[in-house]
């Protein structure tokens, strides 16, 4: 999705959640992030070792040449280098080759944990509130549901539509990730929470992008 969505997509995709939540009273929603984090502190630590280790591999080689190199130029050669390399790190997607995926994962559903709570989907009147979550940049995806309904469904259930939201997303077909993952809690939830005709959307069918 390296371009986004297109008002389409958003359409789509908040067509399905209406679709679902008219079968159940439960809540459905949906947040697509490009990035959990900004990883700077990793861009800045390899631009660091990278350039120290290319003015230590300099000053060899230099040193076999039998060339003296005044330790200040060196110095102000690595500074300059860290801080070229910080900035190409930063304006591409190349720092992420440097995030331990342990690291990425733990920062994808750090954010997923805290758009469930920012968007309130933990406050509805039988908990039943639950966030589909993308992540692309860490290529994480995950399902949260709130107790009213991760009790009364097996976790299986939930890892099952985590694993087509993935697939959908490493194939560049998210809207549809989406929309199935969207239908197939619908379907959970319609199946433990019958449609209540008192109910109110406590939350707007749509898709976020952060």
């Amino acid at each position: 999705m390296a371009l986004g969505f297109t008002p389409d997509d958003h359409a789509r995709i908040a067509s399905a959640i209406a679709a679902a939540e008219r079968q159940t009273s439960g809540e459905i929603y949906a947040v697509f992030a490009r990035s959990s984090d900004d990883y700077r502190f990793v861009a800045a630590s390899v631009a660091l070792a990278l350039s120290l280790a290319l003015g230590w591999v300099a000053t060899v080689i230099a040193s076999l040449a039998g060339l003296a190199v005044p330790a200040l130029a060196v110095e102000t050669a690595q500074l300059v280098g860290a801080a070229l390399l910080f900035a190409l790190l930063r304006s591409s997607q190349l720092t992420m080759l440097f995030v331990p995926p342990a690291l990425a994962r733990m920062r994808a559903a750090r954010l997923a944990r805290a758009q469930f709570l920012a968007h309130n989907l933990h406050r509805t009147p039988e908990r039943t509130g639950v966030l589909l979550f993308v992540s692309e940049a860490e290529h994480y995806a995950e399902v949260i549901a709130d107790e009213g309904i991760a009790s009364a469904v097996d976790p299986s259930e939930w890892e099952a539509i985590v694993a087509h939201l993935t697939e959908a997303a490493r194939e560049d077909r998210l809207v549809e990730g989406f929309e199935q993952a969207v239908g197939r809690c619908g379907a959970r939830l319609a199946a433990r929470f019958p449609p209540d005709p008192n109910r109110r959307n406590a939350l707007p069918d749509r898709l976020v992008e952060i």
